[in-house]
């Protein structure tokens, strides 16, 4: 498959689009969480819930452990990741969109998770030691990479022996028409 758009346009296609994203729907959230779970977080971090699944219910969190969320957007999964590794684990966002980091930032501080720290960077170059990751939870946001072998050998390399990773992402079954592959509208998502 040809690539129709370079990483630097990619990623500031993205960062436009996730950047200007706004709503005042908890819909995308009420789908895929339980009203339990979104009960306790910051009616922001609900209302950008832009995800395609719930990777935290599958990654078996434990208290204690070092969590990496994989582009964590306005935050909801890096706070339900908080809550269930508790004060003695810790939570890292990564996002490329500033706006995001932002939000992200903002909940974890309403939400007073101490123990989150949102960085900024990109999924193919995460700014992270080797072995330095538990587990990590990607939701929604792998399919956004141009380069997502390069991606893999970083989740690959941050993660610590024995760790686990829970994706939720879009899978096609079929190659897609060259216009939706040279739309940028399509590449954001």
């Amino acid at each position: 498959m040809p690539g129709y758009f370079t990483d630097e346009q990619a990623r500031s296609i993205i960062q436009d689009t996730y950047g200007n994203a706004r709503s005042e729907s908890t819909a995308v959230a009420e789908a895929l969480y339980s009203a339990e779970e979104l009960a306790g977080l910051p009616r922001g971090a609900v209302e950008l819930a832009l995800g395609v699944g719930h990777p935290v219910r599958y990654a078996g969190l434990v208290p204690g452990e070092v969590v990496l969320d994989l582009g964590c957007g306005a935050g909801i999964d890096t706070l339900l990741a908080a809550l269930a590794v508790g004060p003695t684990g810790k939570v890292v966002g990564l996002d490329m969109t500033p706006e995001m980091i932002d939000r992200a930032r903002k909940h974890a501080s309403l939400a007073g998770a101490a123990h989150v720290e949102i960085v900024e960077g990109v999924m193919e170059e995460v700014p992270l030691p080797d072995a330095s990751v538990d587990v990590i939870v990607s939701n929604g946001v792998l399919n956004l990479s141009t380069r997502k072998s390069r991606a893999i050998a970083e989740m690959t390399r941050v993660l610590r022996p024995g760790g686990r990773i829970a994706i939720a992402d879009l899978v096609l079954t079929e190659r897609l028409p060259e216009a939706v592959l040279k739309s940028p509208a399509a590449l954001a998502g």
